[in-house]
């Protein structure tokens, strides 16, 4: 039976309009039920309510050893007198800080029992996608009545650990469900585990978990791509029905690609993000996977959806139709563009171009036209304005803000800000090559040019999604490969630090763009090259996720019907 572990609401919360003088009543007495409750709650955690007893300090005040090394860092000239009143003068402050730490916060919610699940031995995880295997069942019904669900390591399941792919967050045990959790569980979803991905998600390869390499399901000694790389090897594997996964420079449709299953990328802001690890708030995005496409939409329909403030990614007035029901094969009177810029890239390999440019021509075949279109902006300036803002918006939100960062409205998961900020003290020295350079470089720049170029990029990117918004004007969706090359070979141990940096990130060149940009952009299995799966990408208007997943499903009944 479900059982619900509720949170005090929090403090201060306005009530709704009243409609009469009775309903007026009626809340003045449940806001000071809840009141009550609070304080109750509030001095439980003080312990007695004793004057004068000894209570540790949450927060303790600074010695002036440590103001004096402040004063220095922001180049301020203070006398030892000076940093003395300026202690005295912190008092005040620091009592609210000591007062917040005794308040209980809102949590989301836990509504299905679990246990903590096991860590899956060698012999279980030959391919090494799976990082936490658990059976967490939810509604006895639901659209996904039976289905299951691998969850990327980046999600918070309640009760079962987590670490990101990194040192960093290893022992790390949430005790909230994140939205996405819940909203399985009650469609009848059930939980398998939770799947590897890459330290820190800041790798398009498979190989920078702590856990080791994730192998391609199509061939061991490939990799799979990053960062979702255990959500689509476990999908390629037949291990899992549906799979969710992340994307912040293409980490669904990258392993989608090589694994030869089908990852969607929702518009931002589509799916809401709560109680996840974030990298930048405006590039995080997370959505399905599947081996069909009919799969991926049904998914869609159950994690879509405002989450009632929570993420600040989301417009309140999401409306999210029936996406399945859109999926009918027949594309008469649309409209495809194949991206030139994203075919016959410095990497790109021709059997992927020559296979991606016939699977869009297919598409006739449905009833749609498909022709060239020229957008100049998408490469290589696509990738260069997102560079900066993957840098320094992972630094300031990963590192210097410790998992979370700062100024935004919506759900801070404490106790993982908590985790991160201990395990960046403690295990630095553990992370991957991909995650000192961030460090090193975003560091570096932070010091020397502060926020110009974050800044820049991010105006920029009005631009670049200008550009595309034009030409989704003339057409219904632009086709062009996910990745321009085949699965890379899995580095050796004996790899260098440049070698590992620059495997880790190339392969999104296609991919980066439409994070900047916020449109919707899946991927899905052109065919086979040499032995390896070749992805094509679809990317349509924003919130026209139906359009993509419509254009999508008709290829995979092209590609798959007998002849």
């Amino acid at each position: 039976m479900a059982t619900e572990m509720k949170a005090a609401p929090p403090l201060g919360s306005a009530p709704p309009t009243p409609s009469d003088d009775s309903e007026a009543e009626r809340l003045r007495e449940e806001n000071k039920r809840l009141r009550e409750e609070n304080e109750r709650l509030l001095s439980q955690v003080q312990g007695a309510q004793v004057p004068g007893l000894y209570s540790a300090p949450a927060v303790r005040t600074p010695s002036l050893q440590q103001l004096s090394r402040i004063a220095a860092k922001f180049n301020l000239d203070l006398d030892e007198a000076e940093l003395r009143e300026f202690q005295h003068a912190m008092k005040r402050p620091l009592a609210s800080y000591q007062r917040l730490d005794k308040l209980v916060e809102p949590l989301p919610p836990v509504k299905w029992p679990r246990t903590p699940g096991w860590r899956p031995q060698p012999g279980e995880n030959p391919h090494n996608a799976w990082y936490w295997r658990t059976e967490i069942t939810g509604a006895p019904s639901g659209k996904l009545h039976g289905k299951t669900v691998v969850i990327k390591d980046t999600v918070a399941v309640a009760g079962v650990p987590m670490m990101n792919g990194s040192r960093i967050m290893e022992g790390y045990i949430p005790e909230f469900d994140a939205t996405i959790v819940t909203r399985i569980l009650d469609a009848g979803g059930i939980i398998k585990g939770k799947s590897v991905c890459e330290d820190l998600c800041m790798s398009g390869n498979s190989f920078t978990s702590c856990t080791g390499p994730v192998l391609n399901a199509h061939d061991s000694s490939r990799s799979s791509s990053g960062s979702s790389s255990g959500s689509a090897t476990l999908l390629a594997l037949n291990e899992v029905d549906l799979a969710i996964g992340g994307d912040q420079g293409g980490s669904i449709r990258l392993p989608a690609a090589w694994s030869g299953v089908v990852g969607h990328k929702p518009t931002y802001g589509l799916v809401p993000y709560t109680g996840i690890v974030p990298m930048d708030i405006t590039v995080d995005h997370v959505g399905p996977m599947a081996r069909t496409v009919e799969d991926v939409a049904l998914m869609l329909e159950v994690l879509a959806g405002y989450d009632n403030g929570l993420d600040p990614r989301q417009p309140p007035n999401l409306i999210v139709p029936e996406y399945t029901s859109q999926l009918t094969g027949d594309l008469s009177g649309m409209k495809v563009g194949l991206l030139k810029e994203g075919f016959g890239q410095e990497l790109s390999e021709d059997d992927v171009d020559d296979m991606v440019r016939d699977a869009a021509h297919k598409l006739t075949s449905a009833g749609a036209t498909v022709e060239e279109v020229s957008i100049p902006i998408h490469y290589p300036e696509g990738v260069h304005i997102l560079v900066p803002i993957s840098v320094h918006g992972n630094m300031e939100t990963m590192v210097t803000g410790k998992g979370f960062g700062v100024g935004w409205k919506g759900f801070y998961p404490t106790s993982m800000v908590d985790a991160i900020a201990r395990g960046l003290k403690s295990r630095a020295n553990d992370m991957s090559a991909t995650v000192k350079r961030l460090v090193l470089l975003g560091e570096y720049i932070h010091e020397n040019y502060g926020n110009r170029y974050y800044a820049k990029a991010q105006n920029l990117s009005r631009t670049l999604t200008n550009a595309y918004n034009e030409a989704l004007s003339r057409y219904d969706v632009l086709v062009l490969p996910t990745v321009p090359y085949k699965a890379l070979k899995l580095p050796s141990q004996d790899a260098s630090i440049s070698e590992l940096c620059r495997m880790a990130l190339t392969q999104t060149s296609n991919t980066q763009p439409f994070n900047v940009t916020g449109h919707p952009a899946l991927s899905i299995n052109a065919g086979f090259s040499q032995g390896l799966p070749v992805g094509m990408m679809i990317v349509g208007r924003h919130f026209d996720d139906a359009t993509v997943l419509k254009v999508a499903h008709a290829f995979e009944r092209i590609r798959d019907s007998k002849p």
